[in-house]
């Protein structure tokens, strides 16, 4: 560990260093039977005895003192540990002691104890393991600006059909590669939402931004132009994903606008982690991951992994089809789409929307 960048961790709005005492070493957590036993540094240094957590409201009972935290039944497997070891050690160093509801059932973590501050840095230490594990779930949700609008949906399909007319005999094209048309879309950011009640609280969300959206839109939609493809990496003879670039008919940049307000609010909302300053917003045509399959996401049964994807020669492609005009449309709504998922017109299933108008 870099002594002078140490590990961070949020929790509720306060940053919690994480020390690594001198015999741990850094665990992995890929599967259920793996150890997932705690080597955090002792209670000490996480709380004082008159600091007691602030964002968890402890009871006062007959026995002591009591404090009860939601926690997504996928990780309660990360507070158990191999054979239990971890929820032992957790009770043994500060004292208390931890109830988990039955692997699959939703419901709240409880700790018990004689002390408010063993029940705050017992608290504390879960809600440690808790977001740590949490960051390293696949993300189930995310929020898009759907392009599957009819006139979209003509254009790429006309585009296939010329591409792998004209460019077919170029190294890696063929048709499995290209997107689905009824899937088309733009991604803002990425959520990780563990149970149902996390979705609920993303759409709440969502629903929160419906104000700034239709400020920036003015209360209309939003007239946009699909024309052009650029590619993601250095080498136009090495691709894996090209895209159609979107802009706003208007040469505005209230779609830009929109989509970086949606991903503060998100990331603000503890729903979302920033992965870039700006959302690079482009709508995929081809990606070398659908290769093989038409199941429309990364790791579909007979799908390729990221490390053995095959790359494709782009460059007739661009040459040719670089300023390919897909169609105009009124971009009307943003959604909260559910990951491995259609709906009855073939886009993904919506768990929330806002509209423009």
């Amino acid at each position: 560990m870099d002594v002078l960048r140490p590990a961070l961790i949020n929790i509720n709005g306060r940053i919690y260093r994480r020390n690594v005492t001198k015999d741990s070493k850094e665990e992995h957590y890929e599967e259920e039977e793996e150890d997932v036993s705690y080597m955090g540094p002792p209670e000490s240094e996480y709380l004082e005895e008159d600091e007691a957590c602030d964002t968890k409201l402890i009871e006062q009972t007959d026995k002591g003192y009591r404090c009860a935290i939601e926690v997504p039944s996928v990780l309660y497997k990360y507070i158990i540990g191999k054979k239990g070891e971890t929820r032992r050690r957790l009770e043994s160093d500060t004292k208390t002691s931890i109830s988990i509801p039955k692997q699959g059932v939703e419901g709240e973590i409880v700790i018990t104890g004689s002390h408010k501050a063993a029940v705050s840095s017992a608290v504390t230490r879960v809600e440690l393991l808790v977001e740590s594990f949490r960051k390293k779930q696949p993300f189930t949700h995310f929020l898009s600006f759907p392009l599957s609008n009819p006139k979209i949906q003509e254009g790429f399909l006309t585009f296939k059909d010329e591409v792998l007319k004209q460019c077919s005999q170029d190294h890696g094209v063929e048709g499995s590669i290209f997107q689905n048309p009824a899937k088309l879309h733009m991604t803002i950011g990425t959520l990780a939402l563990l149970n149902e009640t996390e979705v609920r609280k993303a759409c709440e969300h969502l629903q929160q931004c419906q104000n700034f959206i239709r400020d920036i839109t003015e209360g209309n939609p939003l007239a946009l132009e699909v024309t052009g493809i650029e590619y993601m990496n250095d080498d136009p003879a090495m691709v894996d994903v090209l895209y159609a670039k979107v802009n706003a008919k208007d040469k505005s940049d209230k779609l830009q606008l929109m989509a970086d307000r949606l991903v503060e609010h998100f990331v603000s909302a503890g729903l979302m982690v920033r992965e870039w300053d700006r959302v690079k917003l482009h709508g995929t045509v081809i990606n070398t991951l659908f290769r093989k399959d038409s199941v429309e996401e990364a790791g579909g049964p007979g799908r390729q992994t990221m490390s053995e994807r095959e790359a494709f020669d782009a460059r007739n492609i661009l040459k040719k089809f670089g300023a390919y005009h897909f169609g105009e449309f009124g971009l009307n709504t943003v959604l909260l789409s559910q990951r491995y998922s259609s709906d009855c017109t073939g886009y993904y299933t919506s768990a929330g929307s806002a509209n423009f108008s």
